[in-house]
Formats: structure tokens, sequence, C-alpha cells
């Protein structure tokens, strides 16, 4: 059931107990002091950079005060975002919290300017891509990472699948990424996946010059339940950055806007698509 996995359990539990915190006009230090801990240890829990055991929440919902109703809810999040999700076992290859976001979304708006989004990508583009971006990787990561992608595309065709906006620049359509038969494959792989009911698909041209995202990629996700506000994702070479301030949100929802009237609708999208794999037989 999406918003119920470990991730978005404790991504919600730490803004819980931020609040719960500021609401009885405690300091970070002064939660230190009276739990006999560092003041470092309380921002990594509040920062989501530790995990937080039912023991500490208990703790820390006493210094503040806390009902008892909200302690049994607040101690049975701590144990359900301590359970193991399936992507744990891929945490050396890639950043688990996003994974578990996604898995946890209910939707998706996502723009990527060099090259076709993960969710899109047909198997032997992904391999061809992992092979130019980790060139020391080995064929076991590699197939550790196309089976892990494909477990993540699984999301677009499930009974209650994901819903996902797309836009994408022509110079990702166009980039010879594995050749000309890796790129047929790709673009047959886009038309099927455009076509799906969940998914909306747009192409930035050439013609349109420049345009509101040119500054790189982003992903805005959003979740089923209103105590999960969006989450803005920019990946970077080694890491990743997530925005949650509401004002970043709405920014990148803006830009996001503004991106989607300068694309080619759906149908013009298709189109297109379909022209750059004529090109290519």
């Amino acid at each position: 059931m999406r918003g119920s996995s470990p991730t978005l359990r404790k991504r919600r539990l730490v803004s819980e107990l931020r609040r719960l915190r500021e609401a009885a006009e405690l300091t970070i230090d002064e939660v230190g002091e009276r739990l006999e801990c560092s003041a470092s240890k309380i921002s990594r829990i509040e920062t989501g950079r530790v995990g937080v055991s039912p023991r500490d929440v208990r703790d820390m919902l006493a210094a503040y005060g806390a009902d008892a109703a909200t302690l049994g809810e607040l101690v049975q999040l701590a144990r359900e975002a301590r359970r193991k999700a399936w992507w744990d076992e891929y945490g050396d290859i890639v950043p688990g919290r996003y994974v578990g976001y996604e898995a946890d979304a209910d939707s998706i708006r996502t723009y990527q300017g060099l090259m076709i989004p993960g969710l899109l990508q047909c198997e032997a583009y992904t391999r061809s891509l992992i092979s130019r971006v980790l060139p020391d990787a080995s064929g076991r990561e590699i197939d550790r990472r196309v089976r892990l992608r494909k477990a993540r595309q699984a999301l677009l065709s499930e009974d209650d699948p994901l819903r996902l906006h797309v836009v994408i620049d022509e110079a990702a359509l166009r980039r010879l990424v594995g050749g000309v038969e890796v790129m047929r494959c790709q673009m047959a792989r886009l038309l099927d996946v455009g076509a799906m009911p969940n998914v909306t698909m747009q192409v930035v041209p050439f013609s349109a010059g420049g345009h509101a995202a040119m500054d790189g990629p982003f992903v805005i996700l959003s979740f089923p339940e209103q105590l999960d506000p969006d989450v803005v994702y920019i990946e970077t070479t080694r890491s990743g950055v997530y925005l949650e301030q509401a004002s970043d949100v709405s920014r990148y929802a803006e830009v996001y806007e503004r991106l989607v009237r300068t694309a080619l609708n759906p149908a013009e999208s298709a189109s297109l698509i379909t022209e750059v794999a004529r090109t290519l037989a």
C-alpha cells in the first residue's frame, strides 16, 4: 500500500518529533541535557540521518509532555520505520531514501535533460548508460542495477499504478547511448510507456530554445496522505539533495508548470519520438 513503507514512516515520525519539541518550546540543546545525551544525536534524529528507536521516542515525548495517545502512535511509527524494505539489499548502490519515497509516491513529476529517465529506460539503454557512467562497475554490479531499475519500473504497471508526468529534452532522444540499435529499442519503449493511461510524456523540442529547467533535472514526489508533503529530489554525482521546505517545493512546481507549457503536448511528443525512431531505422 502506498505511503506505508518504512521510508515514509520515518519521515513522518521525525517531522512529528521536531514539531512536538518546538511546541514544548525546547531547544535541541535543552532536550539533550534532559535526556543526558548529545545535542547532535537529537539533531541527527530530527533530520533523519540516524534511526530512532521506540525507547528514544518514549524518552523524547516524556520530555515534551506528550499525551498517551500521541506516545502510542509515535512509538508504533518508530517500530514500523525500523522494518526492512525490499530495496534495502541495494543500499550499497542506490540511495534507499529516494527509492522508498518513489515507492510511496502516488504521483511523480520529473524533468530530465541529458538522458532518458530511469523509469522509462529499456534494459539495453540502462546497461549501456551504467557502463559509461561507471566504467569500473563489474558485470555483477551492472546486473544488480538493472534488476533494481526493473523493480522500480514495476510501479507503473501495478493494480494501483504510480502516476507519472515526465518532460524530456529532445537532446535525450537524440543522444546515441549504446548506438543505433539500443536507441531504436529505447524509442519503442518510450512509445509503449507513453501510451499507458497513468503516464503523461512530453518533449521539449530544440525549437523551443531556452526553457525554465535548463539548470538541471529534478523530481517532485507527491504522496497519498496530507501528512506527507511533497518532496523535491535533485540528483548529484555522489548523492542527492532533498528539498522539503514549502517555499522550495512551490518554486520547483512553478518551474515545472512553465516547462510543461513550453513542451510539446503528449500527442506531438509521441510524433517527435516516432520521427526520431524513423531516423534510426
